[in-house]
């Protein structure tokens, strides 16, 4: 293995673009100056233009679990009722920060190899007086996308807001927040942005304005009203990672001008390649076809392979680092990422790790044809 040479291949942190680590050399400015002030505004501008929104937009220094409890923290009092879609294990936490803030939290139960039915919801939202539903659009731990358009129908017609976690869709799978009546869409920056960890964001509408208007619960680092009031200055309550932005800023560039279409486009086709790549080898998949993520894909492992062997081997052998399984798949299945700073040949390479792998391990693997299933794929796509 050629020293230091890594292939990233976690769903994220993700690989960062050179364009971005350079923007993030530049000289560190006040972010109480006219400078920073441009900077964070055109920031926002271009991150609702991939939100495809004319809500409120505020960048967060923090975590995607941060945008979460945000979220939940400036519209949830304690006693309210929240319906959380339990899809995989990063629905499971948005379940329980909305716990910790103090709501009364059902959970609807989904099988983690399929996403969530709009008929079982509707019925739930008929019952019960939820003041928030919690859904996870992309659930990274299973592979599967969620229809968050059809459910944006149901629960724009009652009183609940729709809070969307859309950590590792958001650049790499179109979202119209706005068209599907999404109050709240929160997202981070090691995903399909293209730049390291430290960065979130989060939308909101006119209807989750009103909620937190009236959220009694304390908060201070996430106080959106405190965002609200700073953001008509250009500016943050609190001191922003101003390097990142930076880098947010050359990443979302590179986003518009490689076009909106081009890059949904440019995320499914590597989905479906990684997917074609993994049945040629006899592999099992997670998600079914019609509701496979276009970020990441979930494998189960052979019999007789544990996915976590494969993955060190990977790793060790050939500088490929891939996920392993959590919560309940965690030692049964392996994580293919494949979103944002990736093209053809990334999974191609990733594909031909996986197979050596299998073959250091003993499992029967046709070499190459993994490889040659994806690049069929690309191939079809070109003519």
């Amino acid at each position: 293995m050629v020293k230091d040479k890594q292939y990233l291949y976690i769903p994220g942190p993700t690989p960062v673009p050179p364009a971005v680590v350079t923007a993030m050399t530049k000289p560190v400015i006040g972010h109480r100056s006219s400078d920073f002030s441009d900077l964070y505004r055109g920031v926002v501008a271009k991150l609702k233009a991939l939100y495809q929104t004319e809500n409120d937009l505020f960048v967060l220094t923090n975590s995607g679990t941060g945008a979460m409890e945000m979220a939940l923290a400036n519209t949830i009092n304690p006693g309210d009722k929240v319906l959380s879609l339990i899809t995989g294990f990063f629905a499971e936490r948005f379940a329980r920060i909305a716990a910790a803030c103090g709501a009364e939290v059902e959970r609807l139960e989904f099988s983690w190899e399929g996403p969530i039915d709009l008929e079982q919801v509707e019925a739930k939202l008929r019952e019960g007086d939820y003041k928030a539903v919690l859904v996870t659009h992309n659930e990274t731990s299973t592979g599967i996308v969620n229809d968050i358009a059809g459910l944006g129908k149901l629960v724009a017609k009652t009183d609940a807001l729709l809070l969307v976690d859309a950590v590792s869709s958001l650049g790499g799978i179109e979202i119209k927040t706005d068209e599907y009546q999404l109050d709240m869409v929160v997202t981070s920056s090691q995903k399909a942005l293209m730049l390291p960890p430290g960065l979130a964001a989060i939308s909101v509408s006119p209807k989750a304005w009103e909620r937190v208007e009236k959220c009694e619960n304390p908060r201070v680092y996430f106080s959106l009203a405190d965002y609200r009031k700073t953001g008509t200055k250009g500016h943050t309550p609190w001191t922003p990672a101003v390097t990142l932005l930076y880098g947010l800023d050359a990443a979302l560039d590179l986003i518009h001008e490689e076009g909106l279409p081009q890059v949904f486009a440019r995320h499914e086709r590597l989905g479906r390649a990684v997917r074609a790549g993994m049945r040629s080898l006899g592999l099992k998949l997670v998600a079914p076809e019609e509701c496979a993520s276009p970020t990441v894909t979930s494998v189960w492992a052979p019999d007789g392979i544990d996915p976590d062997q494969l993955r060190k081997i990977m790793r060790e052998e050939m500088g490929v680092s891939m996920a392993g399984g959590k919560g309940s798949l965690a030692g049964r299945i392996f994580r293919f990422g494949h979103m944002g700073y990736v093209g053809e040949f990334d999974v191609i390479t990733g594909l031909a790790a996986v197979e050596m792998a299998l073959a250091r391990l003993g499992y029967p693997v046709q070499l190459g044809a993994g490889v040659a299933a994806a690049q069929k794929v690309f191939l079809a796509d070109k003519e």
